[in-house]
């Protein structure tokens, strides 16, 4: 799957990234080719996120208020590969804000940076449908990656992908059957599935961090071993979810003897 598009493609990008293509499991190249290497997005927010502890604020520092700015920091300084921007600023329960903003904002981002652009969602459906046909007319010929398609919004995705020439998430909740249903249904709504990529929803603690590990390896090992409903790339968002967690956000005197946030957070 590639995304982004350069000049030469329709869009404006510097360059693209492809992902996938194994044939063989991470690390064993002596069994197969790994012809793309892992790629690295940067994550940010159209708002400040609630929650996050002030640790991480302040190692962000003032660009956290402006996306386009923060993407430019994560992109010149860090080296990201992508740029994975979160809309949770749309969210009715949040700040509310309309899908015509959200398509400034990923205007914004796409203006100042010039890597491929990742966008999700605020995770409320019927928001997201307006959300995600804004944005993706504003970032139409980009060939951005949108997340995330799921077992009821997937028509509306699919839609949306093929019109406006973008990649599509297909999510699942740490669920292989779920996962495959998704493909299936994007398949079966005309949606080619040489443009989707598969996330199964991460969880950064304990069991859940096992679980989807596992979820992910049994993923990829059905793919290699004939199914081609499973056989796309994954992507794991993890930094979003690891921010959420009492490791990395309960500060030194509620958990005495785990070591300052500062280091803790990071190691987390």
């Amino acid at each position: 799957v590639t995304i982004g598009a350069t000049s030469e493609e329709g869009g404006t990008r510097r360059s693209t990234v492809t992902v996938g293509g194994e044939t063989t499991l991470p690390l064993l190249t002596f069994e197969g080719e790994i012809p793309n290497r892992p790629v690295i997005a940067g994550t940010i927010a159209d708002v400040v996120p609630e929650g996050w502890p002030q640790v991480l604020k302040d190692a962000i520092g003032d660009v956290i208020n402006s996306p386009a700015e923060w993407a430019q920091m994560l992109v010149e300084d860090c080296k990201v590969d992508m740029i994975s921007l979160k809309l949770i600023g749309a969210d009715p329960a949040g700040a509310n804000r309309s899908a015509a903003e959200t398509a400034e904002t990923v205007k914004a981002v796409l203006e100042a940076v010039d890597v491929p652009l990742i966008f999700w969602g605020c995770d409320d459906e019927e928001k997201d449908n307006d959300v995600f046909m804004e944005c993706s007319h504003a970032a139409k010929g980009e060939r951005c990656l949108i997340g995330s398609a799921t077992e009821t919004n997937y028509r509306t995705l699919g839609a949306i992908g093929t019109a406006d020439k973008h990649k599509v998430i297909a999510e699942a909740p740490v669920d292989i059957n779920i996962g495959k249903q998704v493909n299936i249904l994007l398949q079966d709504a005309g949606f080619s599935l040489d443009d989707v990529v598969m996330c199964q929803v991460t969880a950064a603690l304990g069991y859940g961090f096992d679980y989807v590990f596992t979820i992910f390896e049994r993923v990829r090992i059905a793919g290699l071993k004939g199914d081609e409903l499973m056989a796309l790339p994954q992507i794991a968002n993890i930094g979003w979810e690891t921010w959420k967690v009492k490791e990395a956000l309960q500060d030194d005197d509620i958990l005495p003897g785990w070591g300052k946030l500062e280091v803790r957070g990071r190691l987390w």
